[in-house]
């Protein structure tokens, strides 16, 4: 006789293999991803880690920062600007004082000052300074421009003084060119400083440029009259490389960095 199977049951067969399955897949997922993530660039990392420090003000890392050196290069960046901006204060800060001076002693007419690339330009008329087409610092101005260069050497930077003229043919005995008066203004200038105000003499130098650095138009008397000047210019801190090579290359018997241009005639 037949045997009946119960009601109610079913056989189970492989069932237990689906749930098996999806472990196994699941257990794939997981390595997959936890593969993908070790394969982070990790020289990226560091430099987006050392960007982020350096742009909130943070120091230095220790993963490796020294080796790379696209970091060096924004820390250097960054370093430069901030000195650049001190400089400038430095700068802007002693032409407010140069300003005061010169308003105190009612020389503001016949001096200016401005920064721009070189540094602080102190620019003087030649008739504050000298008698016309001499070189000889007038007595009477004496005191004002000792005081000056107290005031200009307050930061040590290099400082270059510059003699320019007008181009009207020179008429004296004394002097054949333009450019040789210019020389020998900017150099009084220079020597008088150094004696006066007690300016090293290897942060000075000395040059004539004659009637060839206008900065207004001779076609007219007003313009003569600007071009007609000495400019002391306290030199930005960028060029003390380029300063300290010059003085080294010159001879101490010659007069400091004198620069010729032509000897063509002018006046003064």
């Amino acid at each position: 006789m037949k045997r009946m199977r119960k009601p109610g049951k079913k056989p189970e067969g492989l069932r237990w293999m689906l749930t098996y399955s999806d472990l196994i897949t699941l257990l794939m997922i997981f390595f997959v991803v936890m593969y993908s993530m070790s394969q982070v660039d990790q020289t990226k990392y560091k430099q987006l880690s050392e960007s982020l420090s350096v742009a909130m003000g943070g120091g230095k890392t220790i993963i490796g920062s020294e080796d790379n050196p696209s970091i060096k290069e924004n820390v250097n960046k960054m370093d430069n600007l901030n000195s650049t901006q001190d400089e400038e204060k430095k700068l802007s800060e002693l032409k407010a004082q140069v300003d005061k001076y010169l308003k105190e002693n009612g020389m503001s007419k016949d001096v200016s000052t401005t920064v721009d690339e070189r540094g602080l330009v102190v620019s003087m008329n030649d008739t504050l300074l000298f008698d016309t087409g001499k070189a000889d610092i007038k007595p009477q101005f004496q005191q004002e421009l000792t005081e000056m260069g107290k005031i200009l050497n307050q930061l040590g930077n290099y400082i270059r003084i510059e003699g320019h003229t007008d181009n009207v043919p020179i008429s004296n005995s004394e002097y054949s060119s333009n450019w040789k008066l210019s020389c020998d203004r900017a150099s009084n200038v220079t020597e008088f400083l150094i004696a006066k105000s007690g300016i090293q003499p290897q942060k000075l130098s000395a040059i004539g440029y004659g009637e060839y650095r206008p900065i207004a138009d001779n076609s007219n008397e007003t313009g003569k009259a600007k071009n007609r000047r000495v400019d002391v210019i306290i030199l930005n801190s960028k060029f003390n490389a380029v300063e300290n090579n010059s003085s080294s290359s010159k001879s101490s018997g010659s007069k400091d960095n004198t620069e010729s241009q032509n000897t063509t005639k002018s006046n003064k």
